[in-house]
């Protein structure tokens, strides 16, 4: 049961989206989510049982988990209250959980509580559901499309099972786009290409593939084809979220096509990126680390070409800047790769750590003041340059740790060429020591 209005009571059905409208109201109809939904699953349980435990939905917009809390809603006993963290305050919210506390205790009444975008809400705002799910006086649903591990407090989210969601796939997205066409003129019929196009646009989601497809039907049938399409929505239709997981996922695409040598990838992802609207500035700075900590010293020209690169991306902007990027993409990608340097200060960070304390030997120190000549700074220090090759054996760590090794060059590129250097100073250590 609910104790909300029903806002679409006086609402002609015509006026309601065609989302809403076709929204499934039984769990076979929601598509792509068969191992959350299958017989026996949790979530299955919980909702033909009428016996719930807190949690949260997570997945990508338009993949049903609204679908599956108005289900819920259809279905249950309990008192049901929904609210999104878009346009609610927390201050209504908590009013609710009062309200639900004096139900549980005074009438044995339980209180689901459905909060869409429940991320939106401030970790601090968070931490007002705690005492209400804790005492069992709320069962609290909460939908989200931000991963829940950096959105949701640890103490709240430990007291939820998390329910993960997959966007839909073309197939299904058609399966919906077909209904809705059905629901809206059964007489109309698209060619499949327009259908498989519309899904591809919605990026798994079906919410948008219906908000595209009422767009389309308001134009002559004999208009409507892929090449149309585009100047009747006349908007961006790449999924991304700039500020999201979407945003790390996409980006880690990137830099693992690179370090596993896939030109073709590389460029895919860097597109990807680009047409989506993400800071330029951004992805030079990734591809600038890219180029030490992947290629490094196997092919020292890569960092240099990163540095250039950057410089036409501030002077340029877009879209020109994007010919420079897929240039240091292509050049990155096919670089021979080494992670010698950046394996050498992660070891070398981690004695430095521990041994801060250690003083810098008398001899390599700085003596700019008689005092400190006098103290002996620097005293009995080797300059190389008077040295035959320009080399004199001297100890350069503290004097009480010993010394390590901590760069070890790859076999690749330029490395062959450091391996013969290091061989080299090390011919002449042996001999002074």
């Amino acid at each position: 049961m609910t104790n909300q209005l029903d806002l679409f009571e006086t609402i002609r059905k015509t006026d309601i989206p065609l989302a809403e409208r076709i929204r499934p109201d039984k769990i076979e109809d929601i598509l792509n989510q068969e191992a959350l939904l299958s017989e026996n699953s949790i979530l299955r349980k919980m909702i033909e049982e009428d016996s719930f435990s807190s949690f949260i939905l997570w997945g990508p917009p338009g993949c049903g988990k609204t679908t599956i809390a108005r289900l819920i809603e259809q279905k249950t006993k309990h008192n049901f209250i929904s609210f999104s963290a878009v346009f609610s305050s927390i201050k209504e919210i908590k009013s609710i959980m009062k309200d639900a506390q004096y139900d549980m205790q005074s009438r044995d009444i339980k209180t689901i509580l459905f909060v869409d975008e429940i991320h939106r809400f401030s970790k601090s705002q968070q931490d007002a559901f705690l005492p209400y799910v804790e005492s069992g006086a709320i069962i609290l649903i909460g939908a989200t499309t931000e991963n829940p591990s950096f959105e949701i407090i640890s103490a709240l989210l430990s007291r939820c099972h998390v329910f993960v969601l997959n966007s839909l796939k073309n197939e299904g997205i058609k399966k919906i786009l077909i209904s809705g066409i059905k629901s809206i003129n059964p007489a109309i019929s698209y060619p499949d290409n327009v259908l498989d196009y519309l899904s591809q646009l919605s990026g798994g989601d079906a919410r948008k593939a219906l908000n595209n497809l009422e767009l389309v039907m308001k134009y002559p049938v004999q208009e409507i084809n892929i090449e149309n399409i585009p100047k009747i929505l006349t908007q961006k239709t790449m999924f991304y979220d700039k500020n999201g997981e979407e945003h790390y996922n996409v980006i880690s695409a990137l830099h693992k096509s690179l370090r596993g040598s896939d030109v073709q990838a590389g460029l895919y992802w860097l597109a990807r990126l680009l047409e989506s609207g993400e800071d330029p500035k951004y992805i030079v700075r990734r591809l600038i680390r890219f180029a030490s900590e992947d290629v490094g010293l196997a092919d020292p020209n890569a960092l240099i070409q990163a540095i250039a690169a950057k410089d036409a991306v501030m002077f340029l902007g877009m879209p020109e800047c994007s010919t420079a990027l897929s240039q240091l993409v292509v050049y990155l990608a096919t670089a021979p790769k080494s992670n010698a340097a950046y394996i050498a200060y992660k070891s070398a960070k981690k004695d430095a750590l521990k041994t801060s304390h250690l003083p810098v030997p008398l001899t390599i120190r700085n003596a700019p003041t008689q005092l400190m000549k006098k103290l002996n700074y620097g005293k009995d220090y080797k300059y190389s340059h008077d040295f035959e090759n320009g080399y004199s054996y001297q100890r350069y760590f503290p004097d009480d740790l010993d010394e390590k090794m901590y760069y070890s060059p790859s076999k690749f590129g330029f490395e062959k060429e450091i391996q013969k250097r290091l061989d080299w100073w090390d011919s002449l250590k042996q001999k002074k020591e």
